[in-house]
């Protein structure tokens, strides 16, 4: 078992958590699309050769987003990732994955 954590801007959040839980991402026993989701502020700086969904080139931006956190199982943690990725509008989309253990 995995657990996926990804950012997100406010407007794509839905469409991309849907992406996601279309893997089969975010099932615990008898129950799909579980996820938790916190709201806070991302920000970033584009740098050159960058072509952001938000912002400019080398302009400090700030950014409202959902941190979307669900389990995975490990059959399907490459394909929720690669969904996750399609999905999302950034060029580079933050996520992190962890190994979960069963005690």
């Amino acid at each position: 078992m995995y657990k996926l954590a990804f950012f997100v801007p406010l407007d794509a959040a839905e469409a991309v958590k849907e992406a996601v839980f279309a893997s089969g991402a975010g099932r615990i026993g008898d129950y799909e699309a579980c996820c938790f989701q916190t709201r806070g502020t991302g920000q970033f700086r584009p740098l050159e050769g960058a072509d952001p969904h938000i912002g400019n080139v080398g302009e400090l931006e700030h950014v409202e987003e959902l941190k979307v956190e669900l389990v995975c199982s490990d059959t399907l943690i490459h394909e929720a990732v690669a969904r996750l990725k399609a999905a999302h509008p950034y060029e580079e989309p933050a996520y992190e994955v962890w190994k979960l253990e069963d005690v």
